[in-house]
């Protein structure tokens, strides 16, 4: 009989150590790659407004060296608020370009849509197409891009493959 009592008690434990494992399983918010990358991002982006907030103009330089927190992918690209280019890591001979009447492969005009998100809501997602580092031809990306407190300008960073509205949905707004 005891025996049997010890069967039932360990059967029973083990039942519910599976009940817990399935519960994690089936409830347990889990990132996936994508997901984790967009997170990263954004918060690269947040991170980079606040140091150019604090730094103004004189952080800029920070964002062009070769080897520099804001050069790995995701790399961080630095524009006025009239649309030049001031801070690009991965691309420096676009430095002192202004992007404003630049259109895309599909006719975006991806320069201006980040001035006005960043003047009329502060922060927020763009989609275009842009070449990924060391190719020539563009490819779908989408880019956080975010107003610098105080400063006239900008930072954005982007994920290459990724639509607009996956990026939203990933990043969690």
């Amino acid at each position: 009989m005891e025996g049997i009592m010890h069967h039932l008690i360990l059967k029973k434990s083990v039942l519910h150590i599976f009940a817990v494992l399935v519960a994690i399983v089936l409830f347990y918010p889990v990132q996936t790659p994508a997901e984790e990358t967009i997170k990263n991002l954004k918060n690269k982006v947040e991170k980079a407004s606040k140091f150019l907030s604090k730094n103004g103009q004189s952080g800029i330089s920070e964002f062009m060296g070769q080897d520099n927190q804001w050069k790995a992918e995701p790399y961080i690209f630095v524009y006025d608020l009239s649309g030049t280019i001031i801070g690009h890591p991965v691309k420096p001979k676009l430095v002192g370009r202004n992007l404003m009447g630049l259109k895309d492969i599909k006719g975006n005009m991806f320069a201006a849509e980040f001035v006005r998100i960043a003047k009329e809501k502060g922060s927020g997602w763009s989609e275009y197409w842009w070449p990924k580092p060391g190719e020539k031809k563009a490819s779908l990306k989408a880019s956080y891009i975010m107003r610098v407190p105080g400063q006239n300008m900008l930072v954005g960073a982007g994920v290459y493959d990724v639509s607009k509205n996956d990026a939203i949905a990933m990043a969690g707004k």
